[in-house]
């Protein structure tokens, strides 16, 4: 089992290939306006590090969101170039659910990250692999509950989302390799088609900003 996971729907644009049993390699980069530009030779230095061709690949796995529109539609096209390419399956993983995981906190909390906009997505969990709600999009401030929360989504807001609540220590932005570890163990118990892993389509939660034009205002001549 070679998986190939990576997850743009953050600023952070992170790479990593797992074997089943450990990461071996892993590459991440904190830019929020280069998903495009990185992505590629972000898996690019990921399989020359692990000294794995393309073709070896036998699984993908991509952070679904919620996220920004233009960055998440990077990954989720990457994924659907790379798994159609090389004949593989690929797989969808919630981007709040990875942050769950590679917490390892036993429950419960809460996961936020930048939605933007000053607003946040965010889900609750009861342990690092069960969401019992969300994921949704709202203020900090109307995020609910007393619960921890951990995330990049908390720290921005933290006099609204209440500073002694935020787990200190906890990732903030998702880890590819976390996302490769969590697709692994999926596959192998051969649940690909459960609560974790799903098809790879993008969670937005709302439109994005770019819209068609409309018709041009008729002039009225005097």
């Amino acid at each position: 089992m070679l998986v190939l996971a990576f997850d743009t729907a953050t600023p952070a644009v992170t790479v990593a290939l797992h074997d089943g049993r450990r990461t071996l390699a892993e590459s991440t980069v904190i830019d929020a306006r280069r998903h495009g530009e990185l992505l590629m030779p972000g898996v690019s230095a990921v399989l020359g590090d692990a000294g794995v061709a393309r073709e070896e690949i036998t699984h993908i796995a991509v952070g679904t969101g919620p996220g920004p529109y233009t960055g998440l539609r990077v990954g989720l096209m990457t994924a659907q170039a790379l798994a159609t390419a090389l004949g593989v399956s690929s797989y969808g993983v919630c981007t709040l659910d990875v942050l769950a995981y590679e917490s390892g906190l036993t429950g419960p909390f809460l996961v936020a990250t930048d939605a933007r906009r000053k607003e946040v997505f965010w889900a609750e969990y009861a342990g690092q692999r069960t969401r019992v709600r969300g994921p949704a999009v709202d203020r900090p401030g109307d995020v609910p509950g007393d619960l921890p929360i951990l995330g990049y989504g908390a720290k921005l807001y933290p006099e609204a989302v209440g500073a002694a609540r935020i787990v200190a220590g906890a990732p903030e932005h998702p880890s590819a390799a976390a996302l490769a570890a969590l697709a692994a163990e999926e596959i192998a118990a051969g649940r690909t088609a459960g609560a974790v892993l799903t098809d790879p389509r993008p969670i937005y939660l709302r439109r994005p900003d770019a819209k068609i034009p409309g018709p041009p205002k008729k002039v009225t001549v005097l």
